[in-house]
């Protein structure tokens, strides 16, 4: 199951605390990866992670959060506060740039 369909299943604390187990689980895995790929290239998104640090990762998440979508120009985050909407935000700093 991606992250995405992840996210979309967090409807209480304790799934919010399962998809964070999981989204810490990844970036360790990824830490894991080589830094270079078996075709000699750097390898500059391991495991899909996008920002590194946690400076990037928390700019991501504030970026990604405060943005429309593209698709049907809606906010990314409605303004209700959901565990949803917290897990989809700590995604974000997975892969927005």
């Amino acid at each position: 199951m991606s992250f995405y369909e992840m996210a979309e299943r967090v409807d209480s604390k304790e799934s919010f605390l399962d998809f964070v187990q999981a989204l810490a689980a990844d970036a360790a895995a990824a830490d894991e990866e080589p830094e270079i790929t078996a075709d000699g290239k750097l390898n500059l998104s391991p495991g899909g992670w996008e920002n590194g640090s946690i400076a990037a990762f928390l700019g991501a998440m504030s970026t990604w959060s405060s943005a429309n979508s593209g698709i049907t120009g809606e906010p990314m985050v409605s303004e209700q506060a959901s565990w949803r909407a917290f897990a989809e935000i700590l995604h974000s700093g997975k892969f927005y740039e």
